[in-house]
């Protein structure tokens, strides 16, 4: 019990003594690794073409030598084809790469996850 709590307690002073960006960071890495209900939808225009649901990260890709990234992100997720924010009968989970420059897309939390 009193390894727990002098753990608890170490972490928290460690946590507190990163810099803002570190604990953002820190913040991010432990949220990829959680895992979140991200919701991507791709727009032509004003119209909603697509939308992929229960994406836990979207990611830069990198270049070979790891210190350049490229031009697109991808991930892997459920394509929504009635765009009702559930996956249902015949929704499968997919790979999908998205450009950086020619597509328009909104990231964000499933409203409907709550």
């Amino acid at each position: 019990m009193k390894k727990n709590i002098l753990l608890g307690v170490f972490i928290t002073l460690l946590f507190t003594a990163c810099t803002q960006e570190t604990q953002n960071k820190i913040g991010r890495s432990i949220q990829n690794w959680t895992g979140t209900d991200g919701v991507l939808d791709i727009y032509m225009g004003e119209k909603l073409v697509k939308r992929f649901i229960k994406i836990d990260k979207l990611s830069t890709a990198m270049s070979t030598d790891g210190k350049t990234s490229r031009s697109y992100r991808y991930a892997y997720g459920y394509l929504d084809l009635n765009y009702n924010y559930k996956i249902d009968e015949g929704e499968k989970k997919l790979y999908f790469e998205i450009s950086n420059y020619s597509t328009s897309y909104i990231f964000y939390d499933n409203p409907g996850s709550n």
